[in-house]
Formats: structure tokens, C-alpha cells, sequence
């Protein structure tokens, strides 16, 4: 009798197409019950994004890891609109000063790097905007709990079951899922829909 033996290079040739379809049907349905579970509230933090916009606020975001990159991103689509003639609103992605953080980190603790900042430079018309695959990194929960003490607007992008950011933050979207890949992506498209509402809440055309 033989015995067929699966090796990894079996495992590399076979058909990697129902993965693809799999991992695309799981993350949208991720994003459909995110969505719709915080259709209201993103309506209203939306609206009240372009209010502090509109009076002068900036927006300060902040992120570790890959959702650093999320961060990121929000920030350079307020800096540089990908469409013509809208408005460009400032926002200050407080990850990318090396030098400060890694000075914040060796001389106090990493746990600091985000509040030392946003007390030298944010004010009460300011956000504070973080993401966070779990809710839990020390950073951006102390970064929240002083943008509270400091009046700024707080919004918070968490998944798994949000962390600490619900008691800290004014609006807290957590994606209904505990892999970091379907939360991250359900978050890069709260990136573009904020960017397009805050936009649309100051009278800008609705566009796909």
C-alpha cells in the first residue's frame, strides 16, 4: 500500500484561489457590520471633524506598528487632497519626528512619546486622532487622556473588543473582528470615507 506524503512544496503549487475569495468574503462582511453598526457616528464625528477644520483646528494623528501606516495615511490625505479643488486641511502626523521620539524615548519612556508632544502643541480647537489593532497600547492611551484634559476632540479606531479606548476617547470605532489583517483594512476605508464626509460636510460635491 502507498502513502501519499504532502510536502511544503505541495502545499505552494496547489490553487491559492478559494483563499483569495475567502479572505475577501471575511473582509467584507467585516466592514458591512462595521459600517453599518457606526453609520451615525461617523455622520456626526464627520461633521464635527470639518466644524473644528472650518474654525482653524488641526488634526494630530497617531499609531504604532501598521496602524502607524493608517495613521499616516489620514494625515497626507488632508495635507494633499487626491481630488481637484478640494481644501487641504492641516494635519500632523506626531510619528514622524525621530528624532523627538527616539529623545522622548531614551530619556523618558516610549509610553510618552505621543502626550510630550500633544501638550507642547495641540490646543482645545485641536483632534486627537489614534488607531490601534487593539485598544491597549499605553501610547495612545495616555495620548487620549490628555487630549480629554486639553478640550481637543478624541477619535479612537480600535478592533477586538476596543481596549481602554471607549472610556478615553469622544468617538470610539471598534471593527467587530480579532484578526489584525480585517481590522486594519476596515480601517484604511474609514481613512477615505472621514476624508470624503468632513469634505462633503463643508460643501464639497458627493463623488464615487
Amino acid at each position: 500500500m502507498s502513502v501519499t506524503i504532502e510536502t511544503a512544496t505541495d502545499r505552494l503549487t496547489e490553487p491559492f484561489r478559494e483563499k483569495v475569495l475567502r479572505k475577501c468574503a471575511e473582509s467584507m462582511e467585516t466592514k458591512e457590520k462595521f459600517f453599518a453598526q457606526y453609520a451615525d457616528a461617523f455622520d456626526e464625528m464627520s461633521r464635527a471633524l470639518a466644524g473644528r477644520f472650518q474654525s482653524g483646528g488641526r488634526l494630530f494623528v497617531m499609531g504604532n506598528g501598521g496602524s502607524l501606516c493608517d495613521a499616516l495615511h489620514i494625515a497626507v490625505e488632508f495635507n494633499h487632497p487626491i481630488i481637484e479643488k478640494r481644501l487641504a486641511f492641516p494635519a500632523i502626523p506626531l510619528m514622524t519626528d525621530i528624532a523627538t521620539m527616539t529623545a522622548i524615548s531614551n530619556d523618558l519612556d516610549f509610553t510618552r512619546v505621543y502626550v510630550n508632544q500633544l501638550r507642547l502643541h495641540a490646543t482645545p480647537n485641536d483632534i486627537a486622532m489614534v488607531f490601534s489593532s487593539s485598544g491597549k497600547s499605553p501610547n495612545l492611551i495616555y495620548a487620549l487622556e490628555t487630549a480629554r484634559e486639553k478640550k481637543m476632540l478624541s477619535v479612537a479606531f480600535s478592533g477586538k473588543d476596543g481596549g481602554r479606548f471607549p472610556e478615553v476617547s469622544d468617538y470610539c470605532f471598534i471593527v467587530p473582528s480579532y484578526s489584525i489583517h480585517r481590522i486594519q483594512e476596515a480601517h484604511a476605508t474609514a481613512v477615505h470615507i472621514i476624508w470624503d464626509l468632513v469634505h462633503i460636510a463643508l460643501g464639497a460635491e458627493d463623488v464615487t
